[in-house]
């Protein structure tokens, strides 16, 4: 039961994630795919308010152009950013 719930909340987030914003959806793609399986449940429950932030603010952070006042997300935030390859 349980892996059918991490099943079903993996893809409510990555629904969450679509934001229609090409930049935004690859930082999220990339960081369910290659980050999210391995936080904790205060950083899961951190990058779900994340996903609460607007999306010019959103890229803004992601873009390094702004940094979050807190902490917490500026961690998440910082995964996020670790997770996506450099487009070269």
């Amino acid at each position: 039961m349980e892996v059918v719930d991490e099943q079903q909340n993996l893809s409510r987030l990555r629904w969450q994630c679509r934001r229609g914003m090409l930049e935004l959806d690859e930082f999220f793609e990339s960081f369910l795919n290659t980050r999210y399986a391995s936080l904790d449940d205060e950083d899961r429950q951190t990058f779900e308010r994340v996903l609460r932030l607007q999306d010019q603010t959103l890229l803004e952070y992601l873009l390094g152009q702004k940094s979050p006042d807190d902490k917490e997300i500026a961690n998440v935030i910082q995964q996020i950013r670790n997770s996506t390859r450099p487009v070269t």
